[in-house]
């Protein structure tokens, strides 16, 4: 291509030449992958000859008869709803009191986006630490209330391990979902608000026949765009627990990695991969399609 080529290109009204590299870097990054996890999963690595090997359908059989499946998916899921309904509950109502224009709200709003700039892995060993159960602080604290028997430690006891897990997510993720919902309290108009106290409304009232309605939209993005980061989850479950006690924080991002890297069937782990793929899209699907969400 001349010089002279390329200047009439950069000058075009055509989209074409902008949109080129977008569209290499989702062929390369998005669609390659995709297609080679899928040959992948009709296929299965032999360790003795050092080479792939067709099997079939064999690894979605076998996905179907995997009892270690099914229950990693369970705990997914739990994780998922848990995770999802108490960063929505905390996450608005962090919003509903940080939404004031007095002094020092501003700092505190920009203080909660230090939490999101810190690596899952990190968080991971910090509450990694603090739930230990000679010198963490957290598990100190659950043994002076009597919340929490010392001869049970929180990660070493199936019973309270996911509970565990889930801290250090409700802790780094809860401000994501309090900076969606201030930034979308800070768009509302007033003119319902000040009807609505003229006419001596509660603030309860005021919340449920309001602002929820009015939110509805914001709310439901934050929903989509957390619940699928939830159903991935895979930093905080490596670090505290490698899935244990036992397999009672196993998750299927958990089960994928180990099937693929720690036993060597990149065929299966590219089968688990898929099938997560596809539970999102579809959950993602019926979400945006029940909620009406438009982009």
């Amino acid at each position: 291509m001349t010089v002279a080529q390329v200047r009439r290109m950069s000058v075009s009204d055509s989209p074409i030449p902008w949109l080129l590299p977008l569209v290499a870097l989702l062929l390369v990054f998005t669609v390659y992958p995709l297609i080679y996890n899928i040959w992948l999963s009709f296929h299965e690595y032999v360790p003795r000859r050092r080479a792939l090997e067709y099997v079939g359908l064999s690894n979605w059989t076998q996905l179907w008869e995997d009892a270690r499946f099914w229950q990693s998916l369970t705990i997914t899921f739990v994780y998922f709803a848990v995770a999802l309904a108490i960063e929505l509950a905390l996450g608005m109502a962090i919003a509903l009191l940080l939404d004031s224009d007095g002094f020092g709200f501003g700092f505190l709003r920009g203080l909660l986006t230090m939490t999101l700039v810190i690596p899952p892995a990190i968080a991971g060993m910090m509450y990694l630490l603090m739930e230990d159960p000679q010198f963490g602080v957290i598990s100190y604290f659950l043994q002076w209330t009597g919340l929490l028997d010392p001869a049970h430690p929180i990660l070493a006891t199936a019973s309270t391990a996911l509970a565990g897990v889930l801290l250090p997510e409700i802790w780094q993720w809860t401000p994501f979902m309090v900076l969606i919902f201030l930034a979308g309290l800070r768009a509302l108009p007033p003119e319902p608000y000040e009807a609505a106290m003229i006419d001596g409304a509660s603030q309860w009232q005021i919340f449920r026949r309001i602002t929820l309605p009015m939110m509805s939209k914001v709310i439901a993005i934050a929903v989509l765009i957390r619940g699928i980061d939830l159903f991935r989850v895979f930093d905080y479950v490596f670090v505290m627990t490698s899935g244990g006690p036992g397999t009672s924080t196993y998750t299927l991002s958990l089960y994928a990695w180990q099937q693929t890297f720690s036993f060597v069937k990149w065929g299966y782990g590219a089968t688990l991969s898929l099938v997560t793929l596809a539970i999102i899209l579809v959950v993602a699907s019926l979400f945006i399609k029940i909620a009406k969400v438009r982009w």
